[in-house]
This record gives C-alpha cells, sequence and structure tokens, in this order.
C-alpha cells in the first residue's frame, strides 16, 4: 500500500511516489432507476494480486439520492511543510444533495470508513450555498469546496471552507462576492493566484442538458483570476462564443509556473491561459472539430469533459465524451501542443471494444493519471440526467490505458472494471489514487 503521507516537495518527488495498488472510484445509482446509496468503490489495481481488475469493498453512503460527483484529500503537497500532516480522510460530496461525507481511508485503505456526514441543512444555513463540487486541500489548514448555486439552487455560487482537521464548516472563502457561476478551482501559492471556471446553476445542468438554455445564456463562458491571499477576482476572461462552458482547469505542476490548461466543453476547444505582464490572457489551442449525426439537432460536439497534465509537465490527456476518444498532446511548448496520440472508447459514432471483446458503452469521461505517468484510468459517466439522454442505459467502467517510456497509448486487454455488472447497474465516475495524484498534488 502507497504511504498516505504527504512528504511532496515538489513534482519530481511524486513521480517517485511507490505505484497504487488500490483506486476509488465513485460509484452512483442516481439516475440509473435504482433506489440504492451512492458508494465509494475500492478497485484493486494491483497485477500481482489474485483480484486484480475487481471491486473488493463498497463502502455505501448513509443516504439515497447523493450523485457522488467529485471529491477530494482533506490535505495536500501544499501542505507539506508540517510533519504531522497524513492523508487520512477523503471528503465525498454529493453534488444533488448538498450532503458532505468525511471518509477515513488510513485506518483500513481497502475498507474506508464514513466517520462524519455534514448535512444539507447545515450547508446551506451556514454558507446559503448548495451542489458542491471540486475539493482542494487550501493554505490555513483549510479544505475548500465550489458550491455550484445558492441554497435554493438558482444562480450564486461560491466557495465553502471545511476545517481540515475537525471538518466544521467555517463559512464561506470569498471576502466579497463571487462570480455568478463556479465549477472548478486550481491554485497557484507561489504566484498567490487562484483561478475558477464555470458551469452552470443546478436548476439548470441538473435536469439535464437544453440546448436553449444555451441560447438564454444560462450556461458560463468565462475564467476569473483571484488574488488568492485576498480571497477577490482580479480578472475575469470572457471566452466568448468559442469558449463556452469551460469546466476541469489544469496548471502545470511546475510550482514556478504561470500557465495552464481549460477546456471549454461545449465549443470542443482546449484554452491556454497565461501571464502576460501585470495581466492574464487565454488562447484557443485546440479545436475539436464537430460532427454530423443522423437525427441529432445540431453537429456533435467533441464535448472536452475532463483533463489531466502529467506531473512532470510532458502531456496533455483529455477526454471527448461524445466523439468517444481520449486525447494524449505533447506540452513541452504549452503554447503549440502537438496530438501524439489517441485511444479509441466509445461515442456516439464508431463502435469500439475492449480487447477482451466488450463493447464500450458511452464514451471516456472522468481520467486519473499516476504520478509516474504510466497508468491512466478512465470512466465513462458524466452526470446522471445527461448520461441518461447521451447514452440511455449506460452500461459503466474503468479501465487502464498503459503509457510507454515513450508515451506510446494503449488499453491493458488485462484490466476492465464492470460497474454495470452490481445490482442495480451503478456507474463510475470520479477517481483519485491512494498515494495522491495528478489532479489533487498543488506545490508551493
Amino acid at each position: 500500500m502507497a504511504e498516505s503521507s504527504i512528504g511532496y516537495a515538489s513534482p519530481q518527488e511524486a513521480m517517485q511516489a511507490p505505484r497504487e495498488d488500490i483506486v476509488y472510484v465513485a460509484g452512483l445509482y442516481e439516475g440509473t432507476g435504482e433506489e440504492r446509496p451512492d458508494f465509494l468503490g475500492v478497485v484493486d489495481v494491483d497485477p500481482s494480486s489474485d483480484t486484480y481488475s475487481q471491486i473488493i469493498h463498497t463502502t455505501d453512503m448513509p443516504n439515497v439520492g447523493d450523485e457522488l460527483h467529485h471529491y477530494g484529500w482533506q490535505i495536500c503537497s501544499s501542505a507539506c511543510h508540517a510533519q504531522d500532516r497524513e492523508r487520512k480522510h477523503l471528503v465525498v460530496p454529493g453534488v444533488r444533495s448538498s450532503r458532505i461525507h468525511i471518509v477515513d481511508v488510513a485506518t483500513d485503505p481497502r475498507a474506508p470508513e464514513i466517520v462524519k456526514v455534514i448535512e444539507p441543512e447545515e450547508v446551506k444555513a451556514k454558507t446559503g450555498l448548495s451542489a458542491p463540487h471540486t475539493v482542494h486541500c487550501m493554505p490555513g489548514d483549510n479544505v475548500v469546496m465550489s458550491m455550484l448555486g445558492n441554497a435554493e439552487g438558482g444562480r450564486g455560487g461560491g466557495y465553502l471552507v471545511l476545517d481540515a482537521q475537525s471538518f466544521e464548516i467555517k463559512g464561506r472563502w470569498e471576502a466579497n462576492g463571487a462570480p455568478e457561476w463556479a465549477y472548478d478551482f486550481w491554485y497557484q501559492p507561489r504566484k498567490n493566484v487562484f483561478l475558477s471556471s464555470e458551469w452552470a446553476a443546478p436548476e439548470v445542468f441538473m435536469p439535464g442538458f437544453n440546448l436553449e438554455d444555451v441560447a438564454a445564456g444560462n450556461y458560463g463562458h468565462s475564467i476569473h483570476f483571484w488574488d488568492l491571499d485576498k480571497r477577490t477576482v482580479q480578472q475575469t476572461i470572457d471566452l466568448g462564443d468559442t469558449g463556452m462552458i469551460p469546466l476541469e482547469i489544469r496548471w502545470l505542476h511546475d510550482p514556478d509556473s504561470e500557465t495552464g490548461f481549460v477546456g471549454a466543453a461545449l465549443s470542443s476547444t482546449m484554452w491556454r491561459f497565461y501571464r502576460d505582464g501585470a495581466k492574464w490572457a487565454a488562447d484557443t489551442v485546440i479545436e475539436i472539430e464537430t460532427r454530423d449525426l443522423e437525427g441529432f439537432p445540431v453537429p456533435v460536439p467533441g464535448l472536452i469533459t475532463d483533463l489531466v497534465v502529467s506531473m512532470d509537465d510532458r502531456f496533455l490527456y483529455f477526454s471527448n465524451w461524445l466523439h468517444g476518444d481520449l486525447r494524449q498532446y505533447d506540452i513541452s511548448d504549452p503554447a503549440k501542443p502537438k496530438h501524439t496520440g489517441s485511444v479509441a472508447l466509445g461515442g456516439l459514432f464508431e463502435e469500439a471494444r475492449h480487447p477482451n471483446g466488450t463493447v464500450l458503452d458511452g464514451g471516456p469521461q472522468m481520467l486519473q493519471l499516476s504520478m509516474d505517468g504510466r497508468r491512466l484510468y478512465a470512466t465513462n459517466s458524466l452526470f446522471s440526467t445527461w448520461d441518461n439522454q447521451f447514452y440511455a442505459d449506460l452500461d459503466s467502467w474503468l479501465v487502464l490505458i498503459d503509457i510507454a517510456e515513450d508515451g506510446a497509448m494503449s488499453l491493458n486487454p488485462d484490466f476492465f472494471v464492470d460497474f454495470s455488472a452490481l445490482p442495480g447497474k451503478p456507474r463510475a465516475h470520479e477517481i483519485h489514487l491512494p498515494g495522491g495524484d495528478c489532479t489533487t498534488e498543488i506545490f508551493q
């Protein structure tokens, strides 16, 4: 089992972390027609194990209807200066219920245990917010969580702060208000900057995707640069019609870096943001062309729904959920990414099969990359109501893409986790590695 203590003072040290022997995966029943509690699944990823590529434990949530979505650690490398800090707990929110679960993964990493539940009534009463999304540890012994809506689920997102030890709600993070939409966020401590992106209000995205909401201006299209210490927005960049629904944000891991990427899902464009003198700027560096599909009301976008940057800042990976391909780009020059490989994992167009013969339903969605950059995990569920619209009766899976030393990608023939084989056909969403991973480690 990989060490749970932090100990990563740099990306280079993080790359030397022991190989993971399990991964955690959020499993959910929302939208499947089953009234069952969501769960945190433990998957064996040790090739020498008798239970390799199997779900060896599920930690069930105490309620139904949470829609576990994104979750994260209570501590990460940006807090590594404290000798006694350990990665002991996962903070697991339900985006639909606004309930927050604190899960102990240190006592028995293979059988996590829920040690605290913060009910939605408390969340809304103390913050006026709902629909928790991204979870990051933050300076000051805090865990900060983006909240996608006001207490009623309308416009007016913000950021909730938990005490990283007691897991009591401290209040809101932002000093004097936040943009009306929220989604992902990332920060660079050494540069004193915090960057946030936008989706939509919960009342808009939760029922499903409606094209009329785009025309009505109900989806986000901007990114926001904050002063990390003052907790105030310093600059907003409107990405316009070619930057609709900017979701996942990934800074380069180099703590001196002043650049990174954000994927605009609906526009299917990848943007590079960077410091330009005293201001910040953003340019489109990758564009995925739409494709025509009979019976579809508009040309089909790739729908860039997740992205990850390797710990050495060598490669960018992202998923085109509707087109069905997972792409790799060499970002040695971040301003000019070079397409270096793709893996077919489903989509609305051509049929794709796993090497074991299974037809891959849905398309690649959530991604997670090992610290050494050699194992890329992918699941296929986006959001319950959106799943049902675009991939009815979705069969959900977790697959592994092996990355060779030269970057060549291949779908591992021996690894396939069929979540749909479980009772009620749950769906697999976000993935985290017990020793930390490329979407959680922030260095200072």
